[in-house]
């Protein structure tokens, strides 16, 4: 019986991890360092990184190919043994790309398995009989319609392989499936991985330097992902002892007020770290702000401060609140904002954009 697990190519368990590091190795440096410029420059983050997508996606669409090659080689009717074999890999204990794969061959997602088939293993049964049924059906009637189909694809090391309408239309189904997935996981990854590149880059522009907890400087380092008191902080930046800003930054629209609200109010005045008390600052930076939402002067009465990453200058602006309330000036005040783009470039060549990713989340409780 032909085994799914010994069809995966062996970049398939790479492409379908999305996460930090390895999401950042596979994207290569310069196009992660084209979209944090794109979104330091007012670019809407899922513009930036949607041909990042589309490469992820079409590499998996390949692998997938590939993995249907393979299979109809070893076994004439192997596309006929899908419903069979993906359904043995989800009810087993394959590795997370082998169910993954046996999802999309049977038209599924996670989402799917959850609120489709409610993680029933009867139901699921039941779904993988009615599927091999249809898609049977199914290519029966294309070949009615558009006539006998023979696809002759031949391998690179030798020998070709034959597929037909069924072969090809429960591939169409797998990569239809495994796109959607792809699509749904992304908006999620892209959104918590950006939002630490992009906050820890423009901490860094601005002349600041990263550094770990607990910092053994008090002055002009900044630190991601900690819980100081009650909330956690995306950043924490020390400006000089006893002073700081705590960011928050989000890739929140106008159609999300009530998420955005919640933050004005997120973090208290007064910090301790060590035996050192800071008067903290805060600092909401989000995509946009609707019109009528009064959030600024909301944010302006706490005491916080607003920045909307779809106005090009939002970094100068950043740099001028700093500038006002803590008497630190930043280079990026002598540019021109024409001159943004290739300002950038230069500052972030030298940085590691790993080195943003690979931060530990900090939990700091008050007694």
């Amino acid at each position: 019986m032909i085994k799914i697990e010994e069809l995966l190519p062996d970049n398939f368990k790479e492409l379908l991890e999305s996460k930090g590091a390895t999401f950042i190795r596979r994207a290569g440096t310069e196009n992660v360092r084209q979209v944090v410029v794109d979104v330091l420059c007012g670019n809407n983050l899922r513009t930036s990184t949607e041909h990042l997508t589309r490469l992820r996606i079409g590499k998996m669409n390949a692998a997938t190919f590939m993995v249907y090659l393979k299979g109809v080689q070893e076994a004439a009717d192997f596309s006929r043994q899908i419903p069979q074999l993906a359904y043995a890999g989800l009810m087993g204990r394959g590795s997370k790309p082998e169910k993954e794969l046996c999802k999309w061959m049977l038209g599924l997602t996670g989402k799917g398995v959850q609120n489709i088939l409610r993680d029933d293993d009867d139901q699921i049964k039941k779904y993988t009989e009615s599927f091999a049924e249809r898609m049977e059906h199914l290519a029966e009637s294309t070949g009615r319609d558009a006539g006998t189909l023979r696809c002759r694809v031949k391998l690179a090391k030798g020998g070709e392989v034959s597929l037909d309408w069924h072969d090809m239309l429960s591939l169409f189904c797998t990569i239809g499936s495994q796109t959607l997935a792809i699509r749904g996981s992304e908006k999620s990854t892209y959104g918590k991985l950006f939002e630490r590149l992009v906050l820890g880059s423009v901490l860094a522009v601005l002349g600041f330097e990263q550094t770990k907890f607990p910092p053994t400087k008090t002055s002009k380092v900044f630190w991601l992902s900690s819980k100081i008191g009650q909330r956690e902080s995306d950043a924490t930046l020390l400006m000089s002892p006893g002073q700081a800003i705590r960011f928050d930054l989000g890739f929140i629209g106008r159609g999300n007020p009530e998420i955005t609200k919640d933050k004005v109010s997120r973090f208290e005045r007064d910090m301790e770290i060590g035996v050192q008390k800071y008067h903290s600052a805060t600092c909401i930076i989000v995509d946009r702000v609707g019109e009528d939402s009064g959030l600024v002067e909301q944010a302006r009465r706490a005491g916080a401060k607003v920045i909307q990453m779809s106005m090009s200058y939002w970094p100068i602006e950043l740099a001028q609140w700093i500038k006002q309330n803590f008497n630190h000036k930043s280079e990026i005040l002598n540019c021109k904002q024409s001159d943004l783009p290739a300002f950038f470039n230069k500052k972030l060549a030298g940085i590691s954009f790993e080195n943003f990713d690979s931060g530990l989340s900090i939990s700091v409780e008050e007694e």
